[in-house]
């Protein structure tokens, strides 16, 4: 591009803000200009307010950013126009209607504003579509709300959505979440150390009203969730009854043809990875791929009594949050010729 766009990060220092932080450090389209954080930060250097909890070096570009306050006319002055949100869904609920209200085209990862029946939750490779829904927010005249999905669903959305053909009559799954998906400082060692919890407040509600959503499909859906001690990467055991009969061939190669997606920075040449090897997916694979940790990843394949079995794995800071926020206000701007 030309001119890059203006864009800012709200709620920089969380373990999804730094996420965001690190993926604008060095894109294509996007010009990282204000990030703010608590107002304890407010005028500090990133570097040295920052517990940099990613499994890589921090990017030169974003170590001397200076944290800012919440400051709509101060955005308005830098001529921010999309904003990403890592924001607490208690703040997000205030924060994002009075930034959409004054003009700015928000991307966030919080749960606050998902089920606005106006407000889309996005996964570009899914369901595209629904960035029409800006409009009904009053795009171009006004600005607009697009949500990312819970990580767990988009992980699993990705999975499911070249198999709706088939027919999704029924979805059972486990999840196995990484302590990251708490953000940080998140849960006391003492809690998790030696130990898995098998309750996340919420978090069951909210991937049964999502991949309905998401996918356009009224399956019945059946799930647990436990967070376990790893540090990045949902893992997800799924087992679906379809309305067709269906090998698991076929699944493979869906699979390996799911690229109807816009050519985006932040998406994957193979967004959905499918391997044979027994033992595959693990967490320690959710920094993988190209982008990095953009890549869901599936393994253990199998049919029984007419179900279909599988795992698989994704990147919940990454395309489960941040990346994914970032890959939608990607599909905006190019839908609606940013570019």
């Amino acid at each position: 591009m030309e001119k890059k766009i203006k864009v800012a990060v709200m709620g920089a220092t969380g373990a999804v803000g730094q996420v965001f932080m690190w993926m604008l450090a060095d894109h294509p389209w996007f010009e990282l200009t204000y990030a703010t954080a608590s107002a304890s930060r407010v005028g500090l250097k990133y570097a040295s307010t920052v517990h940099w909890v990613m499994p890589f070096e921090m990017p030169k570009k974003i170590r001397d950013v200076e944290v800012k306050e919440f400051n709509i006319e101060a955005m308005q002055e830098e001529g921010v126009q999309i904003v990403f949100s890592a924001l607490p869904a208690e703040v997000a609920s205030e924060a994002e209607p009075q930034l959409r209200d004054n003009g700015f085209f928000v991307f966030s990862n919080a749960a606050s504003m998902r089920y606005d029946p106006n407000v889309p939750i996005l996964i570009p490779e899914t369901n595209i579509e629904q960035l029409d829904l800006v409009q009904a927010q009053g795009y171009p005249e006004k600005g607009f709300v697009v949500t990312n999905a819970n990580c767990v669903t988009t992980g699993l959305a990705m999975a499911l959505a070249p198999l709706r053909k088939y027919g999704i009559k029924n979805i059972m799954l486990h999840s196995y979440q990484s302590v990251s998906g708490a953000g940080y400082p998140g849960l006391s060692s003492f809690d998790i150390t030696d130990n898995c919890i098998p309750f996340i407040r919420g978090e069951e509600e909210k991937i049964e009203k999502e991949i309905k959503k998401i996918l356009s499909i009224d399956p019945e859906v059946y799930c647990f969730t436990v967070r376990v001690p790893v540090m990045f990467g949902h893992l997800e055991a799924v087992w679906l009854d379809l309305e067709q009969d269906v090998e698991v061939e076929d699944i493979v190669k869906d699979w390996a043809d799911f690229k109807n997606v816009p050519d985006l920075p932040s998406t994957a040449a193979q967004p959905v990875e499918y391997g044979a090897d027994p033992t595959f997916p693990q967490p320690k694979y959710a920094f993988w791929g190209n982008p990095s940790g953009m890549v869901v990843y599936t393994g253990r394949l199998k049919k029984k009594n007419g179900k279909i079995g599988f795992l698989l794995m994704v990147n919940n800071i990454v395309k489960g949050a941040a990346g994914g926020s970032i890959q939608n206000a990607e599909a905006f701007v190019k839908k609606f010729g940013l570019i």
